[in-house]
């Protein structure tokens, strides 16, 4: 019988702040995997489809299964539900598919279900919380499985991540011949996929951890790499120093960067630094742009968020930008700050640790990035990389900058291009 996955995000995962207002859980990327490569390597089964909620309905982006409605989920197939927060490192365990149906679990915690052919969803209310719906079938332990409960542990456990990922080898291969004047520090692992040009002065330095890179990266001269550390395909590293970064595909990268997350098809093409922060799809920083990642006093990093301050209990976390954020030249960042999607934010002065989604402005002057300029924008960055800006998406983003004009509280009529 033909068993299909698909992730879904629960009430916790849709208040991850800024990245569920553009993108569902599923396509986060932890490690060298988004979650629903995870679940496919994993599972061994193909991921359909992303359940993440009415507002992102229609989200596409190259290569992810679509985002589509609960309601919509066919139920011919055995479906195998499981949370996009889950981490998943081993098959299902034995029994999954006694034709009963089974609950999944990690941590003793709801993750998911297994429904047969023809077993109705367990209903909206179950996705939002899974530990409400009814047992079904007997209940599985996910073997080796963990349970990202906060933003931030996208950040903080990725190096270990990416370490365990490239253990696992994947497309990449080992490396043994490297040009004359590449030079590698330590015995770990060097991983290459098809294509990649390493140029001389470049120290690749593997003694805390595996470097990967994938297929088409380009790392030029007087440039230092520290493991763990993944590059996706067609990445160009363009000078500096990259420790323990994770980059997914067609990252223009350059300046000294650590401990971060970047989705993908994002620029940060200049000098400054970028420190234990998370970037979505399509960001672009200005030349010198620079956050904090560690308060003066060395005490936690405080968030703020809609629902609140909340504290990380972690010393070092720098910002959280939203997809399509874009920053000018000599843009400072404070620790802890989120941009929320959309937002334009330039002039040197620092901008608030919270900026709403789709705002535009100098320093805590903030106006509403208009739409149709926003859309514009979004539509000539990714013709850069030959990907269009369909109408799904187009509407996804519309809506998220309708739901979210009550955050930015503008005066009538203030807006910007």
């Amino acid at each position: 019988m033909n068993t299909t996955l698909h992730l879904f995000d629960d009430g916790v995962g849709r208040r991850w702040e800024p990245m569920a207002l553009t993108r569902p859980g599923g396509s986060l990327l932890f490690g060298t995997l988004r979650m629903w490569e995870r679940g496919e390597r994993a599972l061994g089964f193909p991921c359909d489809s992303l359940l993440a909620g009415e507002a992102l309905a229609g989200f596409q982006e190259p290569g992810s299964p679509p985002a589509i409605r609960w309601k919509d989920l066919p139920s011919g197939d055995r479906r195998v539900l499981l949370s996009s927060r889950a981490v998943v490192t081993a098959p299902l365990p034995p029994g999954w598919d006694d034709g009963a149906g089974a609950t999944l679990e990690i941590e003793g915690e709801v993750v998911g279900w297994v429904l047969p052919a023809g077993v109705p969803l367990p209903g909206a209310e179950a996705l939002e919380n899974p530990a409400s719906a009814a047992v079904l079938g007997r209940g599985l332990t996910l073997p080796g499985a963990e349970l990202l409960r906060h933003p931030w542990d996208l950040i903080e456990g990725n190096p270990r991540r990416i370490a365990l990922d490239l253990e696992l080898g994947g497309d990449l291969q080992p490396v043994e011949h490297l040009p004359p004047g590449v030079h590698v520090l330590g015995e770990g692992a060097l991983l290459m996929g098809e294509d990649v040009e390493v140029e001389p002065g470049v120290v690749l330095d593997l003694r805390e951890g595996p470097i990967g890179l994938e297929a088409g990266v380009r790392v030029r001269s007087f440039t230092r790499i520290q493991g763990p550390s993944w590059f996706g395909p067609g990445c160009i590293l363009q000078g500096g120093v990259f420790n323990h970064v994770g980059a997914g595909p067609r990252c223009r990268l350059r300046g000294e960067v650590e401990a971060s997350v970047i989705q993908g098809w994002s620029n940060k093409a200049h000098d400054g630094y970028l420190g234990h922060a998370w970037l979505g799809s399509w960001v672009n920083l200005g030349a010198m742009t620079t956050n904090s990642d560690l308060k003066n006093n060395y005490g936690n990093v405080r968030l703020r968020t809609t629902a609140g301050v909340v504290d990380t209990g972690l010393m070092k976390l720098g910002c959280f930008l939203g997809d399509h954020v874009k920053t000018g030249i000599g843009t400072l960042l404070n620790t802890g700050t989120v941009i929320g999607a959309g937002s334009n934010v330039f002039g040197g002065a620092m901008p608030p640790t919270l900026v709403p989604p789709f705002s535009w402005g100098v320093g805590a002057e903030l106006s509403t990035h208009r739409l149709e300029s926003f859309l514009e924008t979004a539509q000539r960055a990714m013709g850069r990389r030959a990907i269009p800006l369909t109408e799904e998406m187009q509407e996804v983003l519309s809506r998220a900058f309708q739901d979210t004009s009550p955050l930015r509280m503008m005066n009538p009529g203030d807006s910007a291009e």
